[in-house]
């Protein structure tokens, strides 16, 4: 059967009542429309020159994030230009040698190991944000792109190499849309087929040291997935029993042995349940089961290991700080570690003999940059140094952890929920900071204090401070709480932001009638419902990709990604659910939206369709308060090309000073 177009089908879906509602709104409330090349905007004024002036600074911040060792030197992801590319640096502070140049950001990068004997690496791009990506070969002797893939309306990635990197496995939707297939690709030959295919979203993990079995696991939902291993000759896969039947899994590699394997899981130990994700080695043999991690009560964010399997590193997330950890896996014993500064840690890698550590390291001070560890001096040294657009990083505000109190219980005690608190230096103009409230998506993501150029934009230039919460539903804070939001739990955590709220009044130095809230993706569904319960006491609201009614949603979401939303969603066929989230839909609700709103969307988002937005717009217009609307054509979940970001921070800064600071 044929399907419809998406904005046929998100109209099909809405009561004949709303329809009608939303023809008055239209009718009632006239629209300013502009269209710049790509850019369409409803209402939203020009932007004052010196506003952009203004911005400028802070909108020139960049990072550089690690993507692997290439020989003596690191190829890095930063941004020069539109958009990230590969860069290449040989020594510490050296200089950055781009070695992409495409007009779309490039997505994940995998390195053969050194045993290949290839100088290039494999990396992933897809066309404005439609996340079709492909995966290229890139020569670095040749400097050309080889295509790997169908080139057609698939995603692929997941990438990873054979210890000698003549296989690369990697994941893709190319068989019917929907299935996420395992595929081995001849590095020699060129030849690509199938390995497993079945219903599901399957991703490869790590090959065994001889080449022929490959590690794969089934996700389901962050707290649900299902590892195996496939035999490379047959086909057959053999899924790891799993005690309790349902567990949460990160990471899997093979041990150097080719038997015992490497993982982070939840899974219950003995029958006794866990509550956070620790890191395991398995030997199948013995069924011995060594958790390494114990008396860690944090999750265990991943996990690598050094070519030769000797090094193993692993980093805990601590209450939102990354805390880094290197073993020996002869005897599991800590290397000693220089001191690290406190932040976020990301993509670590072993130089290829093992004895130094790249790592990202990012802070709400500092953007992420590239550092290296020297095991065996235990000293580390930094790569590369990123801008600050010439900003004072003296300045810039660090966050607070504050815990408030939220609506129910944990062992007769009212339940907190932990949120990164961005205060100005600067005393208050007016006595008390308006604030902002910025909320993640996911839902089952996690807000870490990591750099934030509008936050030191709105404490040091405009006096606002920023409250950023990990409400119910978040992940890093254990099982129970990531699971406290699911299915009819839903708008618990919108509670959270009520609590939030109450909060805020109570604090002499925040101003309770000047509160604006922010989120992307869910964080959107979570604004608009924020508005939907408590628009008298927020005064606007900016919504970035973000869902505005579930059962339309589930419907015109991309194939590949429905069941997977379904399993934290809910499911929209079942006639309970679906009831629920018509009770719960802000757009079903969109009266009850009375502050003023900016939507902002991506014309390509596979994951949030672009009606999302333009139903929420259309059926809040009429209420007598201002809705702004910005589309741009060549973006998807979000908004990775610079002059599109640019514009679109500009024009919420605006939005902001106009409807939450009384248009100073």
């Amino acid at each position: 059967m044929s399907r419809l177009p998406r904005t046929l089908l998100a109209t099909a879906l809405l009561p004949a009542l709303l329809l009608g509602s939303l023809a008055h709104a239209q009718k009632s409330a006239p629209v300013d429309r502009s269209v710049v090349g790509n850019r369409t905007t409803e209402n939203i004024p020009e932007i004052p020159a010196e506003l952009i002036a203004d911005l400028n600074r802070y909108q020139n911040t960049r990072g550089a994030g690690v993507a692997g060792w290439a020989g003596d030197c690191l190829l890095i992801s930063t941004r020069f230009a539109e958009t990230a590319q590969a860069h290449r640096v040989c020594e510490p502070l050296g200089m950055r040698e781009q070695i992409t140049f495409h007009a779309e950001p490039l997505g994940g990068i995998s390195i053969p190991p050194t045993a290949a004997g290839r100088n290039g690496f494999v990396y992933s791009r897809d066309v404005g944000g439609n996340e079709f990506s492909q995966l290229y070969w890139f020569d670095l002797d040749r400097r050309e792109d080889t295509l790997l893939t169908n080139g057609g309306r698939s995603q692929n990635g997941g990438s990873t190499f054979s210890r000698d990197g003549s296989l690369l496995a990697y994941s893709s939707t190319a068989r019917n849309g929907t299935d996420r297939d395992i595929w081995v690709r001849d590095m020699r030959s060129g030849q690509a087929r199938q390995v497993f295919t079945e219903p599901g979203s399957w991703s490869p993990l790590d090959f065994s040291p001889d080449g022929k079995r490959l590690l794969v696991s089934r996700y389901v939902s962050i707290s649900e997935s299902h590892p195996g291993v496939v035999d490379l000759d047959t086909g057959k896969l053999t899924l790891f029993p799993v005690e309790g039947g349902r567990a949460a899994f990160g990471g899997f590699a093979f041990a150097n042995d080719g038997r015992s394997i490497y993982y982070v899981s939840d899974e219950a130990v003995d029958g006794v349940a866990q509550e956070f994700r620790t890191l395991r080695r398995h030997d199948p043999d013995s069924d011995r089961l060594q958790v390494i991690s114990a008396g860690i009560d944090w999750d265990v964010r991943g996990f690598t290991l050094s070519e030769d399997g000797r090094r193993l590193a692993y980093v805990t997330n601590e209450d939102g700080i990354s805390r880094l950890r290197v073993l020996d896996t002869a005897n599991h014993r800590e290397l000693r570690l220089p001191e690290l500064p406190v932040g976020v840690i990301g993509g670590l890698s072993f130089s290829p003999d093992g004895r130094r550590l790249a790592l990202g390291l990012n802070s709400a001070t500092s953007p992420s940059d590239v550092h290296v560890i020297d095991l065996q001096n235990a000293r580390l040294t930094r790569w590369t140094q990123s801008e600050v657009g010439g900003l004072d990083a003296s300045t810039f505000v660090a966050p607070t952890l504050v815990r408030y109190p939220t609506f129910d219980q944990v062992d007769g005690k009212p339940r907190t929920i932990p949120a990164f608190y961005y205060r100005p230096a600067k005393p208050a103009a007016g006595g008390k900071y308006p604030v902002v409230i910025n909320i993640h998506g996911g839902p089952e993501a996690q807000s870490l204090p990591t750099f934030n150029p509008t936050a030191q934009y709105l404490a040091n230039e405009l006096g606002v401070a920023m409250l950023v919460p990990n409400v119910r539903g978040s992940s890093g804070y254990g099982r129970t709480y990531v699971n406290l939001d699911n299915a009819e739990k839903r708008e618990d955590s919108v509670k959270d932001i009520g609590a939030l709220l109450d909060w805020i009044a109570q604090q002499p130095e925040l101003d309770a009638d000047r509160v604006g809230v922010i989120g992307g993706s869910y964080g959107g569904y979570m604004v608009l419902s924020s508005l939907m319960h408590y628009s008298d006491r927020i005064r606007a609201g900016v919504d970035i990709v973000g869902i505005s009614d579930f059962i339309t949603f589930l419907t015109n979401t991309e194939d590949y990604r429905r069941d997977l939303r379904r399993a934290e969603y809910g499911d929209e066929r079942d006639p309970q659910m679906r009831a629920g989230f018509e009770r719960i839909s802000p757009l079903r609700n969109a009266h009850r939206i009375t502050s003023p709103l900016f939507v902002a969307q991506g014309k390509n988002d596979p994951r949030v369709p672009y009606t999302e937005a333009e139903q929420i717009v259309q059926a809040v217009r009429g209420n007598d308060q201002p809705v702004w609307y910005l589309l741009f054509d060549d973006e998807g979940h979000g908004f990775r090309k610079k002059a599109n970001s640019d514009y679109y921070n500009a024009a919420t800064i605006l939005f902001w000073q106009q409807h939450l600071l009384d248009g100073r």
